[in-house]
């Protein structure tokens, strides 16, 4: 297995009209999840994933895994929670703007993810270990979890990643920053944005964010600007990679980041340049806001390489 991940993956309900919840009478329904959205966009670029979690036994979590698993995505972990209910996460949408989100996760399936339900066998015999911040926030034995699955890699020597995706409707800053930089600590590629080294480490500078990172062990710090692109920088050098121009933004940006996290690392796994890797990261965040839902604009290889002009596109 090239890559293994884990966290909670939920039905998201996307309203079909803009405006306030009590306004809105019917949604359509699609996943969501950092890790599962991740998982599927670096299926789709031919690696070897695996995704586990606990879902529930019902309708909704049986969408949840068949959606994952018909992605190529390895879910053969997976744990059928047979007494919680899986998370649900409803947008709130208004003109021009990334949306509104409501959570309701607490003591779902996934937030009762514990240090017995981390496969030893499945992390070691893994090229890489891909972490992001939501889990750990999500509950105390998630917590424990993730630390059990970042011991077991370093142990194994397998590469930890690890993408902050801070959420403040899931915990304070003071209680995330302590967390999420111990975690930072132990990965060899981090991929914080530009507002999360301010949040984390009150920097703005991209050289003070990196060099930060750099200096706790990091191989590899892949810095998100937005649409500016992003900045990647290890300890022999450094590059500016610009963004994509993207006109059409569908719903919002919702998966950008865990797209640009999926291209870090199959082009890290390809062994390409820094600026190669920038490109498939830029790329791939970029095509994700191009189509409803969080992971459905993801590319495959082919249309990756045609989007940032590596080949041709051949319509007829």
């Amino acid at each position: 297995m090239d890559v293994v991940t884990f966290g909670e993956s939920m039905v998201v309900l996307a309203p079909n009209s803009n405006g306030p919840l009590r306004h809105i009478n019917t949604f359509t329904k699609s996943l969501g999840g950092a890790e599962s959205n991740f998982a599927i966009a670096v299926s789709r670029l031919n690696h070897s994933i695996g995704w586990f979690s606990k879902i529930s036994n019902d309708e909704f979590g049986k969408f949840i895994l068949n959606t994952i698993r018909s992605e190529g995505v390895d879910t053969s972990r997976v744990i059928v929670d047979r007494e919680n209910s899986c998370g649900l996460l409803f947008k709130e949408c208004y003109q021009g703007k990334n949306p509104n989100v409501y959570y309701f996760r607490k003591n779902s399936a996934a937030s009762n993810i514990s240090e017995e339900d981390i496969d030893e066998e499945y992390i070691k015999n893994s090229k890489i270990l891909h972490i992001t911040g939501i889990t750990p926030a999500l509950s105390k034995s998630c917590r424990k979890a993730v630390y059990k699955a970042i011991q077991i890699a370093k142990e194994n020597n397998v590469l930890i990643s690890f993408d902050p995706n801070i959420r403040l409707k899931l915990w304070d800053i003071r209680e995330a920053k302590k967390v999420l930089l111990d975690i930072a600590s132990h990965a060899d590629i981090v991929l914080p944005g530009i507002d999360e080294g301010q949040l984390l480490l009150g920097l703005e500078d991209k050289d003070e964010i990196c060099d930060y990172f750099l200096e706790k062990g990091a191989k590899l710090v892949c810095l998100k600007l937005g649409a500016n692109g992003c900045y990647l920088k290890n300890k022999e050098e450094s590059v500016v990679v610009n963004g994509y121009d993207v006109h059409d933004i569908i719903a919002d940006t919702a998966g950008a980041g865990d797209g640009f996290a999926a291209g870090i690392i199959c082009g890290y796994l390809e062994k390409l340049s820094l600026k190669e890797i920038g490109e498939y990261a830029n790329g791939v965040g970029a095509m994700a806001t191009l189509v409803k839902g969080d992971c459905e604009g993801y590319p495959d290889y082919d249309k990756l390489m045609s989007f940032i002009g590596k080949s041709k596109n051949i319509e007829r």
